[in-house]
């Protein structure tokens, strides 16, 4: 006899295109007839979340208003009786806070999982938020969990979580769907030039993910090398600025901004270096999928990225913010494209042992029916 499909709320700010959303999208889509999911939207639904309704799943933006929204708790607990949710998965900080208060609302016993994923830079804990998580919050949540040790050790060091109730599990790619094609197709396929040394950066257009940082290095890489040419997928509220900083550092006809991707996996088999100069991650989502796709990488040595990439064996690590230290890895990579093949092989071989989307997904299955399982939350 089949069991009953488990009742999960995912809490999320939105299902725009992002990491954390698109786990969730991973863990619907692997989780199938096991799960009856609902998705719960702090701010708004987002892209993916459009796209998640429109396969079926329903998808409710609960319309958080700002600052300190006190009635936001109320329309998700009543979200959660109308849909009789037995657990909410909360991603990130903020949607744990409202759920945990959701979850004080008069029947709406359910159970509650933190997950955190990145983490804000400069990262600035109050004293009144670490009090709060110490005593109140984190006695709402049955099972709280890090994609990283980074993102573990934020939630236990800066936000006061006891370190002994945070579990570890690492984000996963579908390492299938980045199986090493033929380049010189691919890149006829995409209109990308065969004679030519790219570069890519698959990233939304945000403050943390740096990309000024990564528009100066590559200045300096195109003073050099004038066969190398910057790939930039993505979108966000920088968009126009990094165009005009494009102009200004003379980088016209060398940098193209490709928009937001639906051939990711393509994209990244067609180029030759993978580069992300983040502020802060946790276990970044693009940079797997670029180790999948065996892809050499120069990431900057911060949060997360170092437990991903080891430098010198899958890719080059450089100091946040230095343009001139990442223009260096960039120019040794292009200069040794046998030493760039070589750590593309091993990325791709540590995406296949540690941080495949099955193992992710199945440690976040097996959570939810071991929390269902389960009593109170620990006190």
């Amino acid at each position: 006899m089949a069991l009953a499909p488990m009742r999960v709320g995912f809490v999320v700010h939105s299902m725009g295109v992002a990491g954390a959303e698109v786990l969730v999208a991973r863990i619907l889509e692997r989780g199938g007839a096991e799960l009856s999911p609902t998705i719960l939207c702090l701010d708004e639904i987002g892209a993916l979340g459009h796209e998640l309704q429109k396969s079926g799943v329903e998808v409710r933006d609960l319309g958080r208003r700002p600052g300190l929204d006190l009635r936001l708790p109320g329309r998700l607990a009543r979200a959660a009786r109308e849909r009789s949710l037995e657990l909410l998965h909360a991603h990130q900080y903020t949607p744990f806070f409202y759920s945990a208060l959701a979850r004080l609302w008069p029947g709406v016993r359910r159970k509650l999982i933190l997950t955190e994923h990145g983490r804000h830079f400069p990262d600035r804990v109050s004293r009144r938020r670490r009090w709060t998580n110490r005593w109140l919050l984190q006695r709402q949540a049955d099972a709280i969990t890090g994609c990283s040790d980074f993102s573990r050790r934020g939630l236990a060091e800066r936000d006061g979580f006891a370190a002994e109730r945070i579990e570890l599990i690492p984000n996963g790619v579908d390492v299938g769907r980045y199986a090493t094609g033929e380049r010189s197709e691919l890149r006829s396929e995409l209109g990308l030039d065969p004679g030519r040394v790219l570069v890519a950066c698959v990233a939304r257009f945000h403050p943390v993910k740096d990309h000024e940082t990564l528009l100066r290095a590559f200045a300096r890489v195109a003073a050099e090398r004038d066969d190398v040419d910057l790939l930039l997928a993505g979108d966000g509220p920088l968009g126009e600025r990094l165009r005009e900083l494009t102009a200004a550092l003379g980088l016209t006809g060398r940098v193209e901004f490709l928009g937001v991707r639906d051939d990711v996996p393509e994209l990244l088999q067609a180029v030759d270096i993978f580069c992300m100069t983040s502020l802060s991650e946790a276990a970044s989502l693009t940079v797997l999928e670029a180790m999948a796709a065996g892809l050499a990488i120069v990431v900057t040595a911060v949060g997360g990225n170092p437990e991903l990439v080891r430098d010198r064996r899958e890719g080059l690590l450089a100091p946040r913010g230095d343009d001139a230290a990442i223009a260096r890895a960039l120019l040794e990579l292009c200069a040794d494209p046998d030493g760039a093949a070589r750590m593309g092989a091993a990325a791709r071989h540590r995406a296949q042992e540690g941080f495949t989307l099955e193992r992710t997904v199945d440690a976040y299955l097996e959570l939810y029916r071991r929390v269902l399982s389960e009593g109170a939350a620990p006190r």
